[in-house]
């Protein structure tokens, strides 16, 4: 990725995009809106939606909020994602650069 000037939200890389994924999953699953998770959490819903649609990456304390008002552990949220992503995870990387 290239170095990003200063005050600008840096685009969201494969980690991000698939943590993002899990994010929407979840909320499927649940049948629960941004707008409902974003008050759990304690974050805007325009916030957490921008982050849901990939325009900006998800911070861990982010992920810390959203997994825990979810009733999951985010540690293990996020070794299920790095789990699914093992196989691909480099393909991604690969195909951001070009």
């Amino acid at each position: 990725m290239d170095p990003m000037p200063r005050g600008s939200t840096p685009e969201s890389g494969p980690f991000a995009r698939a943590i993002s994924e899990e994010v929407r999953v979840a909320l499927a699953r649940r049948r629960l809106t941004v707008k409902q998770l974003a008050e759990m959490a304690g974050m805007s819903p325009s916030y957490l939606g921008k982050r849901l649609r990939d325009e900006a990456p998800l911070n861990a304390n982010d992920l810390e909020a959203i997994w825990l008002s979810l009733g999951e552990d985010p540690i293990s949220v996020t070794r299920r994602v790095l789990d699914g992503m093992e196989v691909n995870y480099r393909a991604n990387i690969e195909q951001d650069r070009r």
